[in-house]
């Protein structure tokens, strides 16, 4: 078979979400699978799959070329909005930055009734290392000669042959369009006439050309249309990954514009950068935030031990040695700086009176943490490990879950973009999934089958959040919708159609709780996003991959339960009753007597029907059991919770693995419970440093 030089540059990704409909890492696949030595990623206003899609295409041995499709507002003498698009791919390190500012300003630099786009004048201050096609259908100059205005296309060519030179394509397309097809003839002269190369694309919304009548779908599920309406936007059975021999075909007459595309490959060499994590720092230098984190920590600890009245010369010494072995750690790591400014803001929203938690998850196990009042908990006292939190023979960046009061928690955050600045902090994106019975619903809409049948088709998919089924595995699993499936053409075409859809983003949203904070603009390190719902920019990579990218996340939980103890004693206050949370006993009779009854609604992590059942039946009597039964109410764990409190109680008798492990396992009655328990064990029986166990 004769080779056809020919490079996909125009595919989209799912994450131009309900128009794409090829996960990043499949494109590469793809690639490899029809031959391609290189392929594209290029969605609309948006950088958000690239580096799954980069990391996939490079394991398979592809090319990857980074762009985007950049919308652009037309220049207008009478003011009206046009968008046009505009296709970019990132040369090098420069033109890939550049892009990540570029797909930033569209959504942040423009007036919020406007869909997102840049201007001429925004591209024009952005365009080093960038590589320009003029969009096929959706360009304006394609639309320009298809409505007969040549004076004006010929203008808009002048202009982009001024802002790239010769790293500007004039774009052919062949997909059996009406405006692809009026502006073709003109398009060629144009290029000829003007000395700008012509390449050959196939903007591809899907792998496979049977995947047309789902894509179809999606577009109505995008749009809120039926399938059978007459008036809605369609798919075009010709926007999927042609191969090279199909492509060479299409183009025969025009064979520089398929060679073309090898020469844009050739020209391309720009990855989004792998990053080591990037913090602003509050001490100026390194050095400086090492200095500050020791004397913080000195004096915080003085603090705690006064207010604790641990006087004992030895017991001191215990907590000041521990104090310095995690800040040559953290120090060592490179970590100083994250600890600062969690302190920092912590340190504030007490100021205002904004409740915080005292602290969950392996950071209580630092006592850092604690001189610097990012937790209220004392990790000796409770025999919690720092190496659980952070180790350097596991380097990971330390990541606090920090509660708020519900209520308050925005105040916290306003304050850190008033710190570090507004265009230095953003929320993390997150994509919502078409699941199994979200998609069932969905297409059954648009094929207008009833509300009725659908939500009854839906209910038999088994709904088990620790154990999810797909629609795949719901028909070889259910026989009642494996016969209707069957038996039935219209649900066999519900199901058809949604299983091919099925896993492909539905929306975006926000994390819950993740915030970056960078030390310069974020959109120097990674591509943003703006959120209708918010004030603040979002990062259009997720929380695996802006991590990658440099950004350190925080996380700033909202919890309703710390809005309500606070106030519960303000209430108390008014009455003369006046309460220091933080310094409530743990030894209380009558609170005992509450958990053992199950009386326990309202209360965080002890308030469901299963966890009040729990209560009752093992009757916990000090703190210690309260932490154990929380920890061992989840999946797998909680299979050990009759034995617990069987053996808490008398009726069973205590064992150990082994005799060495008792100081180890008395405070659970011999069953392991705890990480810090596991690393304990691998220490004492096998050798192991904490940080190796």
């Amino acid at each position: 078979m004769t080779y056809v030089p020919f490079v996909p540059l125009r595919v989209y990704s799912a994450y131009t979400i309900l128009e794409g409909a090829i996960e990043p890492k499949a494109i590469g696949e793809t690639a490899k699978k029809l031959g391609f030595p290189a392929i594209a990623i290029c969605d609309r206003n948006g950088l958000y799959g690239v580096m799954p899609f980069q990391d996939a295409a490079k394991s398979y041995g592809v090319q990857p070329i980074i762009g985007a499709l950049l919308g652009i507002r037309r220049p207008s003498s009478d003011g009206k909005f046009t968008r046009d698009w505009l296709p970019l791919f990132a040369q090098d390190e420069s033109g890939y930055n550049n892009l990540c500012r570029l797909v930033s300003m569209a959504h942040l630099d423009r007036p919020e009734d406007l869909d997102a786009h840049v201007t001429l004048e925004q591209l024009a201050a952005h365009k080093e290392g960038l590589i320009a096609l003029t969009g096929g259908a959706e360009g304006a100059l394609a639309r320009l000669l298809s409505e007969g205005q040549h004076e004006a296309a010929s203008s808009y060519l002048t202009r982009l042959q001024a802002l790239f030179s010769e790293h500007l394509y004039i774009e052919l397309s062949r997909r059996n369009d009406a405006v692809e097809e009026a502006a073709e003839d003109a398009l060629i002269n144009l290029a000829y006439a003007r000395d700008v190369p012509l390449v050959a694309t196939n903007p591809a919304f899907f792998a496979e050309p049977d995947f047309f009548d789902a894509h179809d779908a999606m577009l109505c599920i995008s749009d809120g249309a039926y399938i059978e309406s007459t008036d809605r936007r369609r798919s075009s059975r010709d926007t999927w990954i042609k191969t090279g021999k199909q492509m060479g075909a299409l183009f025969a007459d025009v064979p520089e514009a398929l060679a073309n595309t090898l020469v844009i490959a050739q020209r391309c060499a720009a990855l989004a950068p792998y990053r080591s994590p990037i913090l602003p720092s509050l001490a100026g230098d390194r050095a400086a935030e090492d200095a500050q984190l020791r004397e913080d920590g000195r004096l915080g600890l003085e603090k705690r031990l006064e207010i604790a009245g641990i006087t004992d010369p030895a017991e001191r010494q215990l907590y000041f040695d521990r104090l310095n072995f995690e800040a040559d750690v953290i120090c060592s790591m490179g970590f100083p700086g994250y600890f600062l400014i969690v302190a920092d803001f912590i340190k504030w929203a007490k100021e205002q009176d904004i409740a915080v938690g005292p602290g969950r998850g392996s950071g209580a196990g630092s006592l850092v943490a604690w001189a610097l009042t990012i937790t209220d908990l004392d990790p000796i006292k409770l025999g919690l490990l720092f190496e659980r939190f952070l180790n350097p023979d596991r380097v990971s960046m330390p990541d606090f879950d920090i509660d708020f009061c519900e209520t308050r928690r925005g105040e916290v955050i306003r304050y850190v973009q008033k710190k570090y600045g507004s265009r230095q902090v953003a929320q993390i994106i997150t994509f919502g999934k078409l699941k199994a019975r979200a998609v069932l619903r969905d297409t059954g809409r648009v094929l207008q089958m009833s509300y009725g049948q659908v939500d009854r088709l839906c209910k038999q998919v088994p709904n088990l959040p620790v154990d999810p089924w797909d629609l795949k595995r719901a028909l070889s699993g259910v026989a009642e919708l494996r016969e209707e499936y069957r038996r039935d053409a219209q649900v066999k075409r519900l199901f058809d159609l949604a299983m091919k859809l099925e896993g492909l983003p539905r929306h975006s949203s926000t994390h819950a709780a993740g915030v970056v904070i960078g030390d310069r603009e974020l959109s120097e390190l990674a591509p943003l996003y703006r959120d209708p719902r918010s004030d603040m920019p979002v990062t259009q990579f997720d929380m695996k991959y802006v991590e990658s990218a440099g950004l350190v996340k925080f996380d700033f939980l909202g919890l309703k339960t710390l809005s309500v103890l606070q106030k519960g004693s303000q209430m108390l206050a008014k009455r003369g009753v006046e309460i220091n949370l933080d310094l409530l006993p743990h030894d209380d009779p009558a609170v005992y007597e509450l958990l053992q009854r199950g009386d326990t609604v309202g209360v965080f992590q002890l308030e469901s029907e299963g966890m009040r059942r729990t209560l009752a039946a093992v009757k916990p009597t000090n703190f210690g059991d309260i932490i154990a039964l929380v920890s061992l109410y989840r999946p797998g764990p909680m299979d050990n919770i009759p034995m617990f409190g069987r053996r808490k109680n008398g009726e069973e008798s205590i064992e150990y693995p082994h005799p060495l492990l008792e100081p180890v396992l008395n405070e659970t009655y011999g069953i392991f419970v705890y990480q810090e328990q596991v690393m304990q064990a691998a220490q004492i029986l096998a050798g192991y440093s904490l940080g190796e166990a």
